[in-house]
């Protein structure tokens, strides 16, 4: 026929077929982008269209692989941040010495403590934030079980080291101490404006101020 020439030796290009992922490769790139996108925005505001778009799946094969959204705000940010705890505690009692004093275990709980929140903040302040803004989550700090153990252990080493009697139950003390560092490390940018002290100052004075609390409470 006129007007058409058959090509010869030519071929229509076709795309190249993408490789098809493991539920492996799947899961991990769903992980990664929610865990993104919970510490941006915390468990209410985060959306699951969004994580599926930047993790490249559907939100049917992120619903397939975790049942919903709050199941992958659990492996993404909550089961996570329980076993950073527990693996915290285990470096304790791995180094924690009876004979050490006091001021040395504290100094060392305290250096070692701002450490661990520094590293962590990120999904510690998603679980505040869900917490607080999404109250039928039932995700808080108290629901970590390792997050108990650390304070029993805590009060137990303390009150092995001191024998006399506290002002303020060991207990009680401990969870006041981990409180204030915690506000010192997640609210550092507000708290300490750029100029007042270095980092090295603001970690050596949140040390001291324990080591003050705690001696004053056995004085």
């Amino acid at each position: 026929m006129r007007g058409k020439k058959k090509a010869i030796g030519v071929r229509a290009s076709r795309p190249a077929k993408q490789k098809r992922r493991s539920r492996k490769t799947l899961i991990d790139s769903i992980v990664k982008s929610a865990t993104e996108e919970f510490q941006r925005y915390g468990f209410a505001g985060a959306a699951t269209p969004e994580i599926a778009r930047k993790a490249k799946v559907t939100e049917t094969q992120l619903y397939r692989c975790f049942g919903s959204k709050s199941n992958l705000f659990r492996e993404t940010i909550f089961k996570p941040l329980d076993q950073h705890f527990l693996n915290y505690i285990k470096q304790q009692n791995a180094g924690d010495e009876n004979n050490s004093s006091i001021s040395e275990h504290s100094k060392r709980y305290t250096t070692e403590l701002q450490q661990f929140l520094t590293e962590h903040s990120d999904m510690l302040m998603s679980l505040i934030v869900t917490q607080k803004y999404n109250a039928g989550s039932g995700y808080d700090l108290g629901s970590i079980s390792s997050f108990n153990t650390f304070f029993e252990h805590c009060a137990v080493s303390m009150a092995e080291r001191v024998k006399s009697q506290p002002k303020v139950d060991v207990k009680l003390m401990v969870r006041v101490t981990f409180a204030a560092v915690l506000g010192c490390v997640m609210f550092k940018d507000w708290i300490f404006p750029a100029g007042l002290a270095s980092d090295e100052q603001i970690r050596a004075a949140i040390n001291d101020f324990v080591l003050q609390g705690i001696s004053a409470n056995y004085s």
